[in-house]
């Protein structure tokens, strides 16, 4: 939920509560004020009755007073306390024969010697209609009160928010590979001004330290692999030479696979870091299926040699977004680990759907911890032909794509499944 939506359904939620207190309390007041007018009028109408009893010592039907309005009705016993009294009651009209209300005084008064009890009735309807007026008068100012300042609040607050909302935009359309460096506006609100000058600050030192990195990487790349060859072939041309004994062989083919081994590891590392860094920009839909069964296709000469069988289940396409070439590293290493740490007479099998990949093989029980198996340099064995990035490599390259890799074993078939994440969550490693 946006922040606006979610402050308006609050302010929204306030005020109508607010609004209907507000409106009990002014129905109740004016309520009040009503009967009490009402009340006012009765008590008149009670002195004209008693000024007239006193004055004829009798009382009749007169019209002086509302017709059928007046009960007196003479009492046997003398009420302990004689006080006035207002009721509400209902009076059936006689010509619709319909409940009418009434506002109801009742008080005690001598009649020639005699006590009666005296009740002066006034009619509520045009009471009622009037509060009924009011009531909907003031609820309909209320309403479109609280929708005009609903409605400007919505508007005020969108462009009190709006250098934000740009900040956000700019922020997320910015890209580390691009020359330009991050543009954002100066407001006039102090809060988004400081804001948007930590975040220039921070995109700067991020724009300048990734391609300090990126240069780092390349001349890695570069100059290092150029000792790194110049060592090998030297060692080749002493392994050639005839004058060596058996002890100085054995010590420059250590060296020689020594050196092989810090090419390799040297390779692995800037491919990470170029991979982690997101420098591979030709982004495309691959076949990961057919990359796979065209992988094992070509390994079918080391495939016959270790006596390993291949099963192809389904051959639905599974399409990926990458890069080409991270596309074969990725297919290359799982071909290569599913090889690798198979037993004589094994297989390894293929299964695609739309939404997932899987790659299984026969092995040898897990040494290491499950979880683990795609942490840099864990090795599942103690050979020395592997530098423990190969699995690494897979897991950064889905990371860094949109892809979740994970793996099971079940007795001895070890399986790894390629599936593609939701789409927040990819996001979110696409922004990382």
């Amino acid at each position: 939920m946006k922040l606006l939506a979610k402050t308006n359904r609050i302010y929204l939620t306030f005020s109508l509560v607010i609004y209907l207190l507000t409106a009990l309390a002014f129905y109740q007041i004016v309520r009040l004020l009503i009967y009490d007018e009402v009340e006012s009028r009765l008590q008149v109408e009670r002195r004209d009755f008693q000024a007239y009893v006193r004055a004829h010592n009798t009382w009749s039907s007169s019209p002086y007073f509302v017709e059928n309005k007046i009960d007196v009705v003479p009492i046997s016993d003398r009420p302990k306390q004689i006080r006035e009294v207002f009721t509400d009651t209902l009076i059936r009209n006689r010509y619709d024969d319909e409940l009418i209300p009434f506002r109801q005084l009742t008080f005690y008064e001598p009649i020639q010697g005699r006590m009666h009890r005296v009740s002066i009735r006034k009619s509520l309807i045009q009471t009622y209609r009037l509060i009924e007026a009011v009531t909907f008068t003031m609820a309909t100012f209320l309403g479109l009160l609280l929708l005009g300042t609903f409605w400007f609040q919505g508007k005020l607050s969108g462009r009190l928010w709006y250098p934000f909302y740009d900040t956000l935009s700019r922020i997320k359309n910015f890209d580390l590979n691009s020359e330009s460096p991050l543009q954002l506006s100066k407001p006039e609100i102090t809060e988004f001004y400081s804001l948007n000058e930590v975040l220039q600050k921070m995109a700067d030192k991020m724009q300048h330290d990734y391609k300090s990195l990126k240069e780092f990487t390349e001349n890695a790349s570069h100059e290092m692999q150029t000792p790194l060859a110049l060592i090998n072939a030297k060692v080749e041309q002493l392994i050639q030479s005839e004058q060596l004994t058996e002890a100085q062989t054995n010590w420059i083919e250590t060296i020689y696979e020594a050196s092989r081994r810090i090419v390799r590891l040297n390779q692995g590392l800037l491919l990470l870091a170029k991979i982690e860094n997101h420098q591979f920009q030709d982004v495309q839909r691959v076949n990961l299926s057919q990359l796979f069964m065209e992988k094992l296709q070509d390994m079918e000469e080391v495939l016959s040699f270790k006596e390993l069988s291949i099963h192809i289940h389904q051959s639905i396409s599974f399409e990926v977004k990458l890069p080409v070439a991270l596309a074969d590293i990725l297919v290359t290493n799982l071909v290569n680990n599913a090889i690798k740490h198979n037993q004589p007479g094994g297989s390894i099998e293929l299964d695609s759907t739309k939404e997932r990949l899987y790659l299984s093989n026969t092995g040898g029980p897990l040494i290491s911890a499950p979880e683990r198996l795609f942490e840099r340099f864990k090795k599942e064995g103690t050979g020395t032909d592997s530098i423990g990035l190969g699995l690494s490599i897979v897991k950064q390259i889905c990371d860094s794509y949109g892809l979740d890799v994970t793996y099971h074993v079940n007795q001895e078939r070890h399986q790894f499944c390629i599936s593609q994440m939701p789409i927040d969550n990819a996001n979110e490693n696409l922004v990382s």
